[in-house]
């Protein structure tokens, strides 16, 4: 495979950074790839605007810092607004549908997920990120499903991995169900078929 380079940007104490780190992992050590992972945080660290970076690849990665990134998960209107002019043209945009108004582009895939929603029904707000991660798996196909889940009972603390991995599930089932035929969400769908009436 190509180098991939992803971006992963949300506010302090969303789990940005365990985010990447578990994508990481999870193309590393259970998938084979080779992978690098930075980070970085605004002046005042929780609540503010902060990013992770991964870059993937099957070759030895020389270079860690990204470029252009080809996926962009953002998971806060602030890291969108920061981050969203360095995605690349035909680049894939994943995001918070609740909190992110992105400004969609021809030639863009770009798909949302309500992860703060499937979080709290799940119980625990926190567990948003992992619901994002399921979602970024099923919609990259970047690692195996079991990589990832391996990657993130190994990444979250002892006596949570049932509880992360009903997340990481929830939000691998939510792409599947929105977006697994064809690749149009259910509400962008509509949107269009009603553009097209109106035409």
């Amino acid at each position: 495979m190509a180098r991939t380079e992803i971006r992963i940007t949300g506010f302090g104490g969303q789990g940005v950074v365990l985010s990447g780190f578990v994508i990481g992992r999870a193309c590393a050590v259970h998938a084979g790839m080779e992978a690098t992972m930075m980070q970085s945080f605004g002046p005042e660290a929780r609540g503010s605007a902060c990013s992770s970076t991964v870059v993937i690849s099957d070759e030895e990665v020389l270079y860690p810092y990204i470029e252009r990134p080809d996926i962009f998960v953002a998971m806060s209107a602030e890291g969108y607004e920061k981050y969203a002019g360095e995605l690349k043209a035909d680049g894939l945009l994943l995001y918070e549908k609740d909190l992110v108004s992105p400004t969609l582009t021809e030639g863009r895939r770009a798909y949302g997920v309500p992860s703060m929603r499937i979080a709290e029904s799940l119980g625990r707000s926190l567990i948003q990120n992992i619901v994002m991660l399921g979602f970024f798996a099923a919609a990259t196909g970047l690692a195996p499903r079991q990589a990832m889940r391996d990657a993130v009972a190994a990444s979250v603390p002892v006596g949570t991995e049932e509880l992360n991995l009903k997340a990481f599930d929830a939000g691998w089932s939510y792409f599947d169900q929105e977006y697994g035929a064809g690749g149009q969400g259910k509400e962008e769908a509509a949107v269009a078929a009603e553009t097209t009436a109106r035409a």
